[in-house]
């Protein structure tokens, strides 16, 4: 009996397992396909940098239409493209799997119904997702198509060409197989409503090969006028440019009904507007052939009124003139009142624009497969690749803006429908490492707008520059590791363009910087930023604290490497280094970490009450004064283990400066916080800031921790969060240091997050989508490998701390292509332009 029992047990021990098994999902491998419920979130942005986009889903479906020079993250209009395969039954689909369930219940409109969408049409059983960055791959299957079908959706991506790198276009190429044992004939279709309808003066136009989704400028309105052009290159291509007109769901009914009896009869244009457009291309297939069938697509939005800043007032500008030269001798004065995209510069019409693309792509795609063929070649962790790839898509996102003169202007991120934290915020695109060695010379305007717009006479510079760019107000404080991010940046800027010209002529407005911060946060000449400084946290932190202290170490180690090179004198700067690296060293290092030392005395400052008044982040009622005289100013850390602590010498690092803080007191520091701060459950951390970024049962990388006790009442205002950016920061600068294990685990733990379950793995959001921060991961390349190239000297360096065997991308002012070491052996494979080197130099982790 016994032993029945135990049988018994046994067995149900066993089914349960197995039910267990069924149950959970299976694991996907890092840089590898989706599929099933990891297709849910996927969204793959298709653009052009600073000219817009929309999103392919996992499912093949399109959303996220922000076309109209603004996000629109939740757009999702009613466009699908369908197969019609003659003599089969039920053969007649929409070309996307099946809808996500947070689609049916919880998105918009679907309360009443989703009517208006193409969520009721039959479609593919199965979808598989797979990501080649700038290409996306959708592979669909169902029992009643007898064929194999693919998606491949891209835009153009040439690092060192920006100006084809920012076009409004993008292409979805639809690949049928016939896997049947007889000949197929069938219809492929597009078919879209007029999303780019605002109201009156919308309208349906024919284009070579298919149609143009039309919306007028109106009175008052010229930022309503755009086209969204769709079409092919296929000569069978019948294109019905209107929809049956009529009302409630009569339009998408009869379109449906057309596309289920193959008919591809065109359809005029008509005078004023149309419900929706279709194209057509009827195919044959013998056994076994394959066809592809090319679908462009091109936007122009040519007006906006985007505009952000105070204009300058009477007397203002005289004050400014000196230190705005970068359009000659005069201030940079926009051209237009708001700001115009560079498309709109470069073409005069959709037509001159559609006509450049369909001329221009099998070019443009053959060099885009080049850059995306290379930086596949890589054999590094394939966590670091993901990473890596999915962040380049915010290059394509409504976060970038390029000004009609070439020059970048960026938000931090996207909010669901407009821009969020406005200017180009220097001290969070502090992180961002891709531009600067993928498109240089968009990364140089950025220098070229905070130096010589955004800072004035006395070198204050604001943080966020106006849109148009041209001077502003000066409203508010400096960031501090935002201008001194700036130095090093320059200098970073410098070394990779190999422009001495350049960097002489920013020579004056880098040392108008680097004297306003020693006057204003560190006037006793400490060698370390003791006034209160504003941050990348939004509040300013009072006394020496290592994080901005870093970065104005490693300003001072930038500014006498420029100066010297100048022979310009930098004797006050290396005496301020010297003093700040022993300061930092002998007193801010606890034998673990570094801390801040809270001060209120003794400084040039007001007590922080009457501070308060002047900033919109810091305010103080009864109770905060209260706790202001029992543990010092609101929003510090203190003895905190802070995740940025050391931010200074990564940005030091990936600018191919040295490190001057003692390498061990960084390296502990950074184990420390990969120890205290990593956690790989969040159940029991209690965050009330905003705690969707990482929550639950998810790992994250908190921003800091105070493991030896002494947290504040009230510490700065997201140190409960998690952010993508610093811990891609604090994984490269970890590998930096030798502690590659240590790197990956944080590396893991933020891509597990956005495995596309529940985030989209290709939107890391912070303050907003597709968010600027996250850019920090293009330094996990360097992290690993060392790889760095210095045009002014023409020498490739190599610091491995992946051992002597791998390949990595690398990517040029000039040209890019792969470098690495083989059997210890340095290479440079060139792949696309030229990369000039004299030297390959190898050095040692430390």
């Amino acid at each position: 009996m016994k032993r029945n029992h135990l049988l018994t047990v046994l067995i149900m021990i066993f089914c349960l397992s197995i039910s267990c098994n069924r149950n959970k999902p299976e694991v996907r491998e890092y840089n590898q396909k989706y599929t099933g419920e990891y297709l849910n979130r996927i969204a793959f942005p298709v653009g052009g940098i600073g000219a817009g986009m929309f999103c392919i889903e996992g499912t093949g479906a399109i959303s996220h239409m922000s076309v109209r020079n603004r996000p629109e993250i939740f757009n999702e209009p009613c466009t699908f493209a369908a197969i019609h395969v003659s003599g089969y039954d039920n053969a007649t689909k929409v070309l996307e799997g099946p809808v996500p369930d947070w689609k049916i219940f919880g998105s918009s409109g679907t309360g009443n119904g989703a009517a208006g969408t193409s969520f009721g049409l039959t479609r593919f059983e199965g979808a598989e997702f797979i990501a080649r960055f700038p290409f996306a791959e959708v592979t669909l299957k169902d029992k009643d198509i007898p064929m194999d079908i693919k998606l491949l959706c891209w835009s153009p991506f040439i690092p060192c060409d920006a100006d084809n790198s920012s076009l409004p276009v993008g292409a979805i190429e639809y690949s049928f197989t016939n896997t049947s044992a007889e000949n197929l004939n069938a219809v492929f279709s597009w078919n879209a409503k007029n999303f780019m309808s605002t109201g009156p003066g919308n309208g349906i136009k024919p284009i070579s090969g298919g149609f143009i989704l039309h919306q007028e400028s109106v009175t008052g309105h010229p930022e309503n006028q755009g086209d969204f052009a769709v079409f092919t290159d296929s000569p069978d291509v019948s294109v019905d440019h209107c929809w049956f007109r009529g009302g409630w769901w009569d339009p998408m009914t009869m379109a449906w009904k057309t596309i289920i009896q193959g008919d591809i009869s065109p359809g005029d244009p008509v005078p004023g507007s149309a419900p929706g457009a279709s194209l057509y291309v009827p195919f044959e297939l013998e056994k076994g052939e394959t066809q592809t069938i090319r679908l462009m697509f091109a936007w122009y939005v040519p007006n906006t009124e985007l505009r952000y800043g105070a204009d300058l007032m009477n007397g203002e500008i005289e004050e400014m003139e000196p230190t705005t030269t970068c359009c000659g001798d005069s201030i940079c004065e926009p051209s237009s009142l708001y700001y115009r995209p560079w498309y709109a510069t470069r073409f005069n019409s959709i037509n001159d624009l559609s006509a450049y693309w369909n001329d221009s792509y099998d070019d443009l795609k053959e060099k885009t497969m080049i850059f995306s063929d290379a930086f596949y070649r890589s054999n590094l962790p394939p966590e670091v690749l993901e990473a890596v790839a999915a962040n380049l898509t915010i290059l394509k996102s409504p976060t970038v803006l390029r000004q009609a003169d070439g020059r970048l202007w960026a938000w931090e991120g996207c909010s669901d429908n407009n821009g969020c934290c406005a200017g180009s915020c220097t001290h969070v695109w502090n992180y961002a490492q891709a531009i600067p060695h993928l498109f240089p010379s968009l990364e140089r305007s950025f220098r070229e707008t905070e130096f010589m717009i955004s800072q004035d006479s006395s070198g204050h510079q604001v943080f966020r520059s106006g849109l148009p760019l041209r001077p502003i107000r000066h409203e508010f404080y400096a960031a501090s590791d935002g201008q001194l991010g700036g130095i090093m940046k320059v200098y970073r800027d410098w070394r990779i363009s190999g422009d001495n010209k350049w960097i002489e002529k920013m020579w004056p407005y880098v040392k108008l910087s680097m004297d306003y911060s020693i006057e204003t946060w560190d006037p006793r000449h400490k060698g370390v930023l003791e006034e209160p400084h504003h941050n990348t946290y939004d509040i300013e932190f009072w006394g020496p604290d290592p994080m901005c202290s870093s970065f104005y170490i490693g300003a001072l180690t930038a500014i006498i490497e420029m100066g010297n090179f100048l022979g310009e004198d930098t004797g006050l700067y290396k005496e301020l280094l010297e003093k700040g690296k022993i300061y930092i060293e002998e007193n801010l290092f606890n034998g673990e970490y570094l801390v801040q030392k809270i001060t209120t005395s003794g400084l040039n400052a007001r007590d922080p009450v009457s501070m308060a008044q002047e900033t919109w982040s810091v305010d103080y009622s009864d109770e905060a004064t209260e706790l202001l005289m029992k543990e010092g100013p609101k929003y510090q850390y203190g003895n905190g283990c802070l995740s940025d602590g050391v931010l200074g010498m990564w940005l030091a690092s990936c600018a191919g400066l040295k490190e001057v803080i003692k390498n061990d007191m960084v390296t502990d520091h950074l184990l420390s916080v990969h120890r205290y701060n990593l956690r790989t459950d969040l159940s029991d951390h209690a965050n009330p800031q905003r705690p969707s970024f990482a929550m639950g049962d998810e790992g994250g990388l908190l921003l800091c921790s105070w493991p030896k006790g002494g947290e504040l009442s009230l510490p700065f205002v997201y140190s409960n969060e998690v952010w993508t950016g610093i811990e891609y920061q604090v994984a490269s600068h970890l590998m930096m240091k030798g502690k590659v294990e240590e790197g990956l685990n944080i590396v893991r733990t933020c891509r597990n997050r956005y495995d596309g379950r529940t985030r989209n793995p290709f939107n890391e959001y912070e303050c907003g989508h597709w968010y600027a921060r996250a850019l920090s991961s293009y330094s996990l390349l360097q992290g690993l490998t060392g790889i760095r190239y210095d045009a002014v000297d023409s020498i490739l360096y190599i610091n491995s701390r992946i051992g002597d065997d791998f390949v990595s991308f690398i990517s040029t002012e000039t040209g890019f292509g792969n470098a690495g070491l083989r059997n210890g052996e340095p290479f440079l494979d060139v792949k696309y332009g030229h990369i000039d080197m004299k030297e390959i130099r190898i050095q040692e982790t430390g």
